[in-house]
């Protein structure tokens, strides 16, 4: 489906222990040293540019990479005071593999809580006149490299880029979607 809210569960796929596993998690990464678990709600996306060295994030990035199947997403365009809802998705409707963190967080009471973030980067040309950032979406052929604990950082860092021209599609949608 489309991009849930803050706090609900999604489906990611990660790899553990070299196997493939599809898993819902919370959105909003909670780092493993959390005080609480409401940091999530400020933790929904990991900017690309800074994913490597923030504390939130770094530890995830290296070990807990994952894949967040969306058919869609939404983002607002501001217009002065106005903001349009549009919904975006891959021109020839198959699913974006949008690059995420995953990560555990001990529960007071003894449970764990597993959350997730996504990774985004600047805004292609069809993205900019919408917003300025977009979710990092990997092609097909790099979903191996972006998953494999053996993939090396710098081999990493050149996936968090602006998915290319001419892959997007959107149209503007009721302003209702943000309405429960």
């Amino acid at each position: 489906g489309f991009a849930g809210s803050v706090g609900g569960l999604s489906s990611i796929v990660r790899e553990v222990n070299g196997a493939r596993e599809l898993a819902r998690l919370r959105w909003g990464l909670v780092p493993s040293w959390a005080k609480e678990l409401k940091i999530g709600a400020s933790m929904i996306n990991a900017r690309a540019e800074t994913v490597a060295e923030k504390p939130s994030f770094r530890v995830a990035f290296r070990q807990r990479r994952c894949i967040v199947p969306l058919s869609g997403f939404i983002e607002w365009q501001r217009e002065g005071t106005r903001k349009r809802p549009f919904a975006i998705y891959r021109e020839d409707r198959a699913i974006l593999s949008v690059a995420g963190l995953w990560e555990r967080w001990a529960d007071p009471a003894g449970g764990e809580v597993q959350t997730f973030t996504v990774i985004t980067t600047a805004a292609n040309g069809f993205m900019a006149p919408i917003h300025d950032r977009m979710p990092v979406i990997l092609e097909p052929g790099d979903e191996d490299t972006w998953l494999s604990a053996d993939t090396e950082p710098a081999a990493l860092h050149a996936l968090l880029v602006p998915c290319a021209e001419g892959r997007l599609a959107a149209h503007e949608v009721s302003s209702s979607i943000n309405s429960p």
